[in-house]
């Protein structure tokens, strides 16, 4: 039950009854009668429960951007409702507008519109929708809390997509759609000419040659459909935060850029994320625009876990996509200890099957803490960054004696150099 402004006002109106009549008996009847208003009210409002309410299907939205949640709310009675209504959600769903009035005649139904902003990605559940219905009166109201399932799913923001026309660019340029070809191993046949001072001779074909009775050189062009793994870690090295974005979502914006680069080349993109166990699988999307729709709905419910990899069990769900030798990217944080005991164990068995990089989320803040030296303090920390680094390019070193690729970078560069680094292995025929 609930009181409104109407109520205090009946109660105050008392004064003057007291000030004509002063008793004790004055009070006490007038309470009463405002009890007996408030009570009557109340049993006249039309019962909260009674209302039945119904929810729009889970929108989606980018990090960043806005959206809408409906909720359907219909009289099945034939009294008059009136109330408020209030749908509330996460504080995080950054909802807005989620207080409504109520005036729904019987058998009708409306429909109410709460706005939404993310302020984080992942799923932003809906909470409770309180109903108050006030009383013909004006006085009192019944007051219920309905639970009514539904949230928001908060997707990546992408950022780096604005790097994807000149990656792309880059892309045309080398598997020949701005008339440039690659030779040599590791790329397909693509077409057969003739023969031009500079040529390498290695690529006559001899059987052409004699057929057209003039020296034919064949044109290669990078190999399509190659396997591109991207495995993420969301372990607890992966709740560090660089800034105010954890390095989570900064190796999501990385894997973002490379696949939908990859994809547009031709190549098959396959996405694992887990810690010790799977929690997301992404492996049979063929269609480009179909693919970057699923992987951001993948990423988007994905949150660290509080525990250490198992590099065993992620290497050995790599192993089981196929057996067919593939580019596979770590994006996992460079962290020497985690690193060293849980991934270098298990790195032979997935170089020896795969091209393997390691793609870390560097923090910038290491490195400016490391040049600031002007007093003891500052000279303290400087030491601690520097001691941090060092083992950093130890543990780089180890990676690479194994022939992985290690890619060390802050959250706007890692997705460039990913990128960039793709289309170098593409151009020399690596993939």
């Amino acid at each position: 039950m609930a009181i409104t402004s109407r109520a205090v006002l009946l109660t105050a109106s008392g004064l003057v009854p007291v000030v004509l009549w002063p008793s004790t008996a004055t009070v006490l009847l007038w309470a009463a009668f405002v009890l007996l208003v408030i009570g009557l009210d109340v049993l006249l409002a039309v019962r909260p429960d009674r209302l039945v309410l119904q929810r729009s299907p889970d929108p989606q939205v980018r990090l960043g951007e806005s959206a809408e949640s409906v909720l359907t709310v219909r009289n099945p009675t034939s009294r008059r409702f009136r109330g408020v209504l209030r749908d509330a959600w996460q504080p995080s769903a950054g909802a807005t507008g989620e207080r409504h009035r109520l005036d729904l005649p019987g058998g009708e139904q409306r429909r109410f519109t709460t706005r939404l902003a993310p302020t984080r990605r992942g799923d932003r559940l809906a909470s409770l929708v309180a109903i108050r219905s006030i009383g013909p009166l004006g006085v009192a109201a019944r007051q219920r809390t309905r639970s009514v399932d539904g949230y928001v799913r908060s997707l990546p923001p992408f950022h780096s997509r604005r790097h994807l026309p000149s990656r792309l660019a880059m892309l045309r340029q080398i598997d020949g759609r701005s008339a440039v070809r690659t030779r040599g191993q590791g790329t397909e046949f693509d077409s057969l000419r003739d023969y031009v001072d500079g040529d390498d001779v290695r690529s006559i074909d001899w059987r052409a040659t004699a057929r057209r009775q003039h020296l034919v050189v064949r044109t290669w062009q990078p190999e399509r459909d190659r396997r591109i793994v991207l495995l993420l870690d969301t372990s607890r090295t992966s709740a560090g935060r660089i800034g105010d974005v954890p390095r989570l979502d900064a190796a999501m914006d990385a894997a973002l850029l490379l696949a939908a680069l990859a994809s547009r080349a031709g190549d098959r993109v396959q996405l694992l994320a887990g810690d010790r166990r799977i929690t997301a699988r992404i492996t049979s999307a063929t269609d480009r625009n179909q693919l970057l729709h699923e992987l951001v709905t993948a990423m988007a419910p994905l949150e660290p876990s509080l525990v250490e990899a198992s590099w065993s069990r992620l290497a050995g769900a790599v192993n089981a996509l196929s057996r067919r030798r593939a580019l596979v990217v770590l994006l996992t944080p460079l962290e020497p200890a985690a690193i060293e005991e849980g991934l270098l164990p298990v790195l032979p068995s997935l170089v020896q099957h795969h091209r393997v990089v390691v793609a870390s989320v560097a923090d910038p803040s290491v490195d400016a803490m490391a040049a600031r030296r002007a007093d003891a303090a500052q000279a303290y920390d400087a030491a601690a960054a520097e001691r941090a680094i060092a083992l950093k390019e130890r543990t780089s070193e180890a990676l690479s004696r194994l022939g992985v690729t290690v890619i060390d970078a802050d959250p706007e560069q890692l997705p460039v150099r990913l990128a960039d680094h793709y289309l170098l292995l593409k151009s020399q025929g690596l993939l």
